[in-house]
């Protein structure tokens, strides 16, 4: 990747020194000056250190490549990583000398860092981050962030809400779901408080990520929760259903173990409120909703073409769907779309006979040709099944979209910045009539939330990454913050995807105007440690 730095070249790395070299000489005359108890010595001493400090050595240090042949801006060479930690683990130890450099060292690196990242593209870099249990021990969290730092992370997305377990201490968690913290004696511990904490000190901006629709498998085994679960025509939750495995945000998983609400439930919607609540007192950066649609089938249940395979069967959906009746005429052909499946030229008959004084069923967003209104009953059959099939699809979209808009107001009442992680092809449609099974409308979603299109597309190469980007910026209003979310690692291939920083070049050509990329995952670029932590034995 090409950097906007001085060290984006051999010849800037050569510059570079020569400028370092310059810094030091004369700093070292500055200080002969400032021996003898000259003044200005010491005044110009203290200026050079500033100029230069924030100049130079963020473009020197910062910049030097980390790979052979790709130049990585903001990446911290060997030498600084391992004096930082040598200082963290005596640090650790009890040192107090130690303890006084360290914390020196990561507020002069937050300075640097910001400066670096501010001269380079893209102007955010996240990535996204779980922690375990095994996170509570001392300096665990410290070192984690130390390593985002050393490569050049300025913000870092936390799981905070995930598989039923939320990241708040068992003392201080009023939700419906139980903590990621179940040690003995830890109860108190709270680490998504000592994250944002910690981050902050280092520069990073700490974004709470959680699931949305999505509620986890011990929530949905809840017999006090079983009418807030999403149901087919079938009668069937998500749980009973046998879903992809391809690739999510969690890209080890597919949707097999995960249970989704009906975004209509009333009891859904006031128990993820307590949810954000609890969460954005610990004043994340920003709150970004993941999971914001339905379970994605596989084979041919990866496309709906019939009512039936929409999750709107739950009690408040149903209830909903058919508040949108517009008259009588409406409302009965709904119900018997909705119970059927479809509407036959017999029932539309019917419905003419029982509703003698109305003229056309009506329901929301139905505006029928006057013209075609008064064609016999087999003729109108096809026009009016059409219209329930699209009335379905968008009421299930809608559900979706008003779940959202809920859940983002306690954070947006307090002044936090939202998100919404999406699929580019959650919202399309599929051959005639059909739709891609997720429903997921993000095009609808609030304009004045960050949208993080999910860019996991696989083919060798770029070309359907930013075929992938190229439909989110198509359809995004004007002035949308789009913040693209990347799957892979530095300077190596991954499931069919090119490194990093060859995708990033590619979105930097492309969409020069996007200043927030993140990547797709800690665990992905360092695996042992991420396996290390989520399997150790706590004593």
């Amino acid at each position: 990747m090409a950097s906007s730095g001085a060290a984006t070249s051999p010849w800037g790395l050569i510059i570079c020194q020569y400028r370092l070299f310059f810094f030091f000489l004369v700093d070292a005359m500055l200080k002969a000056l400032t021996a003898v108890k000259q003044r200005p010595g010491r005044f110009y001493r203290s200026v050079l250190a500033g100029v230069l400090t924030s100049s130079l050595v963020s473009q020197c240090v910062w910049n030097k490549p980390t790979h052979a042949q790709v130049m990585v801006p903001c990446q911290l060479p060997a030498n600084l990583i391992q004096q930082k930690e040598n200082l963290r683990l005596a640090a650790l130890k009890g040192d107090r000398e130690a303890q006084n450099r360290y914390q020196a060292l990561i507020t002069k690196q937050a300075t640097q860092l910001q400066e670096c990242r501010s001269q380079n593209w893209p102007r955010n870099q996240a990535i996204w981050l779980r922690l375990y249990p095994c996170d509570i021990r001392p300096g665990s969290v410290g070192m984690l962030l130390d390593r985002l730092v050393n490569k050049g992370y300025n913000e870092v997305y936390v799981e905070v809400f995930y598989d039923s377990l939320v990241l708040l201490p068992q003392a201080d968690n009023p939700t419906s779901w139980g903590s990621v913290i179940q040690v003995p004696g830890a109860e108190k511990v709270d680490l998504l408080a000592e994250i944002i904490e910690k981050g902050h000190k280092r520069g990073l901006k700490v974004y709470a990520w959680v699931f949305t629709i999505n509620f986890g498998y011990a929530y949905a085994t809840r017999p006090d929760r079983q009418g807030v679960l999403a149901r087919n025509g079938r009668g069937q939750t998500s749980l009973d259903v046998t879903n992809d495995a391809g690739i999510d945000t969690d890209l080890t998983k597919g949707d097999a173990s995960k249970a989704f609400v009906d975004p209509y439930s009333p009891q859904a919607r006031q128990d993820y409120e307590r949810l954000i609540e609890a969460v954005i007192k610990r004043k994340p950066d920003g709150v970004l909703f993941d999971y914001v649609r339905y379970p994605r089938g596989t084979g041919d249940a990866s496309v709906v073409t019939k009512v039936q395979d929409l999750w709107i069967y739950g009690e408040s959906a149903q209830q909903v769907f058919l508040q949108r009746a517009i008259n009588r005429k409406g409302l009965d052909l709904m119900r018997r779309f909705l119970t059927k499946g479809f509407v036959s030229a017999q029932d539309v008959a019917q419905v003419d006979e029982i509703y003698p004084e109305e003229e056309e069923p009506l329901w929301q967003g139905r505006n029928p040709d006057q013209t075609k209104s008064v064609l016999p009953p087999g003729q109108r059959q096809p026009f009016l099944q059409w219209d329930l099939w699209q009335l379905s699809v968008a009421h299930a979209a809608q559900g979706i979209v008003d779940f959202l808009t809920a859940a983002m107001q306690p954070a947006q009442r307090v002044g936090i910045p939202t998100g919404a992680v999406f699929f580019p092809g959650g919202n399309q449609a599929v051959g005639q009539g059909g739709y891609d099974s997720r429903v997921q409308p993000w095009d609808k979603f609030p304009r004045m939330m960050e949208w993080h299109p999910m860019l996991y597309a696989n083919c060798n190469d770029t070309s359907c990454i930013l075929n992938e980007l190229q439909r989110v910026v198509s359809l995004a209003p004007l002035g949308t913050d789009i913040r693209p979310a990347l799957a892979g690692d530095w300077g190596r291939a991954v499931s069919n995807r090119p490194s990093l920083e060859v995708q990033m070049q590619a979105i930097r050509q492309y969409a020069p105007q996007i200043q927030t990329v993140s990547h797709f995952a800690y665990s992905w670029q360092d695996p042992e440690s991420d396996r290390e932590r989520k399997f150790c034995k706590l004593r």
